[in-house]
């Protein structure tokens, strides 16, 4: 496969042709930042590009690999993260010229856990000053890659071009009151708040405590499984973490449901509202379809 071609390929089947040597995180890693370098002066999706930091990952990553040291799905793909999210030695603005000399000196907790999968980091990403609305960028608002003159919505808005424009495999977004979904949704992406407590906030610029969430960004739902796995988990920094086990994600993605009657065929779920009198006349024809497994 032509090295220009690797960007256009989902996480996932990035991370499958690695892991069967088939493509080199190198070569993968370098596609990318060439991408960047040739159009992010016209998507503005980046505030900072880690290009050195990147390709000694990438070559750690394709070391371990050739050694069979394969440490799953996220090993060896170029991702790239919200500037909200602290990263040692890099800078990390918050969106705000306020923190134009910010270096942290640790990581976030998600940050480390996607170098502990392998994940190669490209990059800070743009967004709203101090993820506050959609409409307060300090820095140059990033534009969306279906149409230059419109939003990629906010305030993780530079995680929403960079993937839609395959300047990244995956990214992170923290959402609050939808700062993961517009993006994904106005960018024409995959995204997901996962459950509260269920990935871990520490380092991460707060918003409102009660509501900041890290979530996944990518091309399609199965590039959020394993984006997904990569960062879960109790973290003992964040109090409210969960405690139980991280599924596996990607795994579960079979469409199929084990109900009560050992049938395996997918259900779907439809509310409706009923009137003050009590449930909508669906209802009974609901429960009725529920017990046949319908």
């Amino acid at each position: 496969m032509n090295k220009s071609e690797l960007p256009f390929l989902t996480a996932t089947e990035l991370s499958k042709l690695m892991a069967a040597k088939e493509v080199s995180p190198v070569e993968a890693t370098e596609a990318y930042l060439e991408r960047i370098e040739a159009l992010d002066g016209k998507y503005r999706a980046y505030v900072t590009v880690t290009a050195d930091a990147a390709l000694a990952a990438a070559k750690q990553a394709e070391q371990e690999i050739a050694q069979g040291n394969h440490r799953g799905p996220m090993h060896g793909v170029p991702v790239a993260v919200k500037d909200q999210i602290n990263t040692q030695g890099i800078l990390t603005t918050g969106g705000s010229p306020v923190f134009k000399d910010n270096i942290p000196t640790f990581d976030a907790t998600v940050i480390a856990n996607l170098k502990a999968a392998g994940a190669v980091l490209l990059g800070k990403l743009n967004m709203t000053e101090f993820a506050t609305s959609g409409l307060s960028h300090q820095f140059d608002p990033p534009r969306n890659p279906w149409d230059l003159e419109r939003s990629t919505g906010g305030s993780s808005s530079g995680s929403g071009a960079a993937t839609a424009a395959f300047l990244c495999a995956a990214s992170l977004g923290e959402d609050t009151g939808g700062s993961v979904r517009f993006p994904a949704s106005w960018c024409g992406l995959a995204g997901l708040r996962p459950t509260w407590g269920r990935v871990s906030r520490y380092g991460v610029m707060p918003g409102v405590r009660s509501m900041d969430t890290i979530g996944p960004l990518g091309r399609t739902v199965e590039d959020c499984a394993i984006t997904l796995a990569a960062i879960a988990g109790h973290d003992p920094n964040d109090r409210v973490t969960s405690k139980d086990p991280v599924p596996d994600y990607q795994a579960a993605l079979t469409g199929r449901h084990q109900g009560s009657q050992g049938g395996d065929r997918p259900r779907v779920g439809l509310l409706r509202l009923g009137g003050r009198g009590g449930p909508s006349v669906g209802a009974g024809r609901r429960r009725q379809d529920a017990r046949d497994g319908r």
